[in-house]
């Protein structure tokens, strides 16, 4: 990683910082992790700071240090300091009544950046990790295992009865414990924990849905025992609030742990970020995001959350290797997913933790506003949102085609940027085609180490460049961001006005030559190729020439066959014999998997020319629902719970929502379900026009030998299906 100096990218004064905090003055306080594998504590001066509009609001603050004029005409142009952070707070409550409008005002003239860790990153500067490797990070695995008087979920876990029977932990070592209340019982197997993660020293600690399970039943039983809940360097406490985290369109709260001195990764979070690109997971649970990724446990023992306090009692080895299993699949994710995040650390002035998560244009915005502050420039404000033209997207024919070509524009949105010199109107220092033209030379330069490399280091590569390409992609996104200091409307449909032209003078010239276009989307084609056409890169030379400079095409991939139904929906067969299918219409996860597996069947033996199979498919599928041969998890619906159900509750009786079946199942249920669950269910009765909401059972309440699945219903979910395939 030598050869790649990223401090040329974004300045940072100081190498191998693990965490940032403020001590009780208010000065900032580095943990630094050094080659030798020792944590040391370092203080910094540091001075809170906001900006206002002008001198005059400035000096109307009590209590200031330091009120420093920034260049430029951007209306927050005076950065003010203050000796505290008490005082800095202070300020903030007198801007309020100063102005008589809160900081998220669209014209407030007071800017603040709430975040400490990223007032501090900026202005040391200083970013996290730098010099370190992902390696180079002392991560911990925690795991818990309780009982609670319901035999799984918990509502406040201060009962007498309820207590967690074992705590599993795990280091990137190697290192591993398992602690069991049967030892010495609950509150000395706690103090113990406390005791390890101290020893242990962690950077961060990963979990699997640990905050809103873990941590929180943890906490709550320490609170019980009236033991500290100490997880922080220098044994400070822990604190704990409510916060959002989005994945695509789902936005969920969770009690979001604030670790001093260290960071808490979830990678329930992981999951779901990945899964937005991917949409092709069967649920974002431990169990079945480790057989996603192949790294389940060896011989992995499954057990079911009702049966835990009995398998404790009568075989607890059984029950201590389910919850080590959990460690070391929980690491093995987080060794796939986290590198991306930690390398953006090294880049943007947010902690590890919230660097996962924050959206990618916050991150950017941090850190073009980080360099701002740098450069001593003032900030503009946000446009206000206008409408926007999006990218060309068109499905000019269904059907299967054979040996079908795919050519992709090279990182289209950014290539347009650079190559135009585009620039935000507000971004007078010019640090959005900068840092975006360097993102792109160091993603560059870490493919072509990565090519060369082996090991630890190839892995570091890779991970670094697919950070880059992460940021890269998103900086036309973030001309379009509503909360962006520096967006650009105009600028945003001023990128995909071009970026419908390049694709359409790329589309008039294969038809020209004879080729037959099958899909078109944002900045790639698939077509069969025209007569006589064999060679992939002569084809890429042909429209490559017709592109203008700075823009670059790849014809990066061909396949045996593509099925298209309609726009941004198809299925592709590789020439291994793999398919892959794309789009809602496809692969919803609203589907219930028989439906899933049908299509999969029915598209597979489209593209392999087996179309007279295809009535003795629909044939097996329906024989099998009328003789109740598929088992009922083949007709469960799943949904996640993105709010708790008590809420549901109350909103439904204030009028304020719609009824749902999830819900409606979830506060009827034995066990109780909390916001992020996800609830299975499958549809009951007899006819085949039935309210879902009434007519549903949880799959966990059912019972195989008593079916009562609704048949007609689940016919005429098939028969709509082979209906959908006649369409296309």
């Amino acid at each position: 990683m030598a050869t790649m100096d990223i401090s040329r990218l974004v300045r940072s004064d100081y190498d191998r910082v693990v965490a940032v905090e403020t001590d009780s003055a208010g000065r900032a306080v580095l943990f630094r992790r050094g080659t030798d594998d020792v944590v040391t504590r370092e203080i910094m001066p540091f001075q809170p700071w906001l900006l206002v509009s002008g001198p005059e609001l400035a000096r109307a603050l009590k209590d200031t240090s330091e009120i420093t004029p920034l260049r430029g005409d951007g209306m927050h142009r005076v950065r003010v300091s203050f000796p505290s952070w008490s005082a800095y707070e202070d300020a903030v409550k007198d801007l309020k009544d100063l102005t008589g409008m809160n900081p998220s005002a669209p014209l407030a003239p007071y800017r603040l950046f709430t975040d400490k860790a990223q007032q501090i990153l900026t202005m040391l500067p200083a970013r996290l990790f730098r010099g370190m490797a992902f390696q180079d990070l002392r991560r911990m695995q925690l795991d818990i295992e309780t009982r609670t008087a319901d035999g799984f979920h918990f509502p406040d876990a201060l009962r007498a009865s309820d207590e967690v029977l074992l705590v599993s932990l795990k280091d990137s070592t190697g290192w591993e414990c398992c602690l069991s209340v049967a030892q010495a019982g609950e509150a000395a197997m706690l103090k113990r924990m406390l005791e390890l993660i101290q020893e242990r020293d962690p950077d961060v600690i990963e979990g699997h849905n640990i905050f809103n399970f873990d941590l929180d039943y943890l906490d709550k039983r320490c609170k019980r025992h009236k033991i500290p809940f100490v997880l922080g360097r220098s044994r400070r406490p822990t604190f704990a609030r409510s916060s959002r985290f989005t994945a695509g369109e789902r936005t969920a709260t969770y009690k979001r742990y604030d670790i001093y001195g260290r960071h808490v990764v979830d990678t329930w979070h992981l999951v779901q970020l990945y899964d937005v690109a991917h949409r092709d997971m069967d649920g974002h649970g431990l169990k079945p995001a480790a057989r996603y990724f192949g790294v389940a446990a060896e011989n992995r023992t499954y057990v079911a959350g009702n049966d835990i306090t009995r398998i404790f009692e009568e075989d607890p080895e059984t029950l201590m290797k389910y919850c080590m299993d959990d460690v070391r699949e929980t690491d093995a994710l987080s060794r796939i997913l986290s590198p991306s995040y930690f390398y953006q650390a090294q880049l943007v002035p947010y902690s590890y933790q919230s660097c996962i998560t924050r959206g990618n244009a916050t991150r950017i915005d941090a850190l073009l506003c980080a360099e701002y502050m740098q450069a001593n420039a003032s900030l503009p404000i946000p446009q206000q949102a206008q409408p926007l033209q999006g990218a060309l997207t068109e499905a000019q024919h269904s059907g299967v085609f054979q040996n079908v070509w795919h050519v992709d524009v090279r990182s289209l949105y950014p290539s347009i940027i650079l190559a135009r010199g585009m620039c935000p109107a507000g971004d007078s220092e010019r640090a959005f085609g900068r840092i975006l033209g360097e993102l792109r030379n160091f993603r560059l330069a870490a493919k072509d180490a990565m090519r060369e490399a082996s090991g630890h280091e190839k892995e570091n590569y890779s991970a670094l460049q697919g950070s880059f390409k992460i940021l890269i992609n998103s900086f036309y996104g973030y001309t379009a961001f509503s909360q962006g200091t520096f967006n650009d409307y105009v600028m945003a449909n001023a990128i995909t006005r071009e970026g419908r032209e390049i694709l359409g003078s790329m589309r008039d010239f294969l038809q020209d030559a004879g080729a037959i276009i099958v899909e078109m989307d944002t900045d790639g084609i698939y077509f069969t190729p025209p007569p006589g056409m064999t060679d992939q890169a002569e084809m890429e030379r042909r429209v490559q020439a017709i592109l203008p400079p700075g823009i670059e095409v790849e014809l990066d991939a061909s396949y045996q066959a593509m099925y298209g139904y309609k726009s941004k929906n198809y299925a592709l067969l590789d020439w291994d014999g793999r398919v892959s299918v794309t789009g809602a219409a496809l692969k919803s996860r609203g589907l219930e998997p028989f439906q899933r597996r049908y299509m999969m069947e029915h598209l597979t033996m489209l593209l392999t020319g087996r179309e007279a199979e295809l009535p003795a498919l629909y044939e097996r599928f329906e024989t099998d629902i009328r003789e109740h041969r598929l088992p009922l998890k083949d007709f469960a619906k799943r949904e996640i719970l993105s709010m708790a159900p008590r809420l549901y509750a109350e909103k439904l009786a204030a009028k304020a929502t719609k009824r749902s079946a999830a819900y409606e199942l979830a506060l009827q249920a034995k066990k109780e379900y909390l916001q992020g669950d996800s609830v299975e269910f499958y549809v009951t009765g007899d006819k085949k026009n039935v309210s879902v909401v009434g007519n549903a059972r949880l799959l966990e309440e059912a019972d195989e030998q008593q079916r009562d699945e609704n048949i007609p219903y689940y016919l005429d979910k098939l028969a709509q299906l082979k209906a959908k395939f006649a369409e296309g």
